[in-house]
């Protein structure tokens, strides 16, 4: 596959990522009047009902044939997740952990299970969307999640185009994680600096706090 510089697409690419950005810049500025993280001013702020967020997973579902699962976020982490599970087979590790599902018998002579999401992220703040593939693994009892920044394996890239083609009817805009990936110029890292030491990117101002490619473990009984 050629580079952003040979490939033909690339003026039309440039215009879609330019107006991305001017969205993203607007709402920053809009959000964050004093241009700190945690000083958020989010009072127009509507997230999707549970109703919208149950219809778009039944339409990811039915686009993608796939399994989707719903996660509601809070205050503490302004976004909401739509889970796509594109490796795997259900029950999944993410059924059981994070919906009630019991552990299947099978489970407990196997190693480990290894799983591959979309996880589509939609802000509580603005109406802008994202998609990271996410590896999650169980093994001996504890879940690891390994996000990326973004969506990279190959497989994965056409199913995120037809996720992403499906946002606008919900007046959700798709923002490239690669694109919001870096700290926003200008701005200050607030208490983040002492949260998770360094800056927080675009996405972190956002969506949720933890950086975007954090691993994280649970342990599931």
């Amino acid at each position: 596959m050629g580079g952003c510089t040979n490939c033909k697409g690339k003026s039309g690419c440039d215009d879609r990522k330019g107006h991305m950005m001017a969205s993203v810049d607007d709402a920053l500025a809009r959000l964050y009047p004093t241009r700190t993280w945690g000083e958020v001013d989010d009072r127009a702020a509507e997230a999707l009902s549970t109703e919208e967020l149950e219809a778009l997973a039944d339409e990811f579902a039915q686009e993608l044939r796939a399994a989707t699962f719903v996660q509601r976020g809070d205050d503490d982490e302004p976004c909401d997740y739509i889970w796509v599970l594109c490796m795997g087979r259900t029950p999944c590790v993410v059924q059981v952990r994070d919906h009630g599902v019991a552990m299947p018998e099978e489970w407990k002579g196997v190693d480990a299970i290894e799983e591959m999401y979309l996880r589509v992220v939609i802000s509580h703040r603005a109406r802008f969307a994202a998609v990271q593939q996410v590896a999650v693994e169980l093994v001996r009892g504890v879940v690891r999640q390994k996000p990326r920044a973004g969506v990279y394996d190959a497989p994965l890239l056409h199913r995120m185009q037809k996720l992403v083609a499906l946002l606008p009817a919900y007046e959700l805009e798709h923002v490239d994680f690669g694109e919001i990936a870096h700290a926003p110029p200008e701005f200050d890292a607030g208490e983040w600096a002492t949260l998770y030491g360094g800056q927080p990117s675009i996405a972190n101002y956002f969506f949720y706090p933890q950086p975007t490619t954090m691993v994280s473990t649970q342990v599931i009984e």
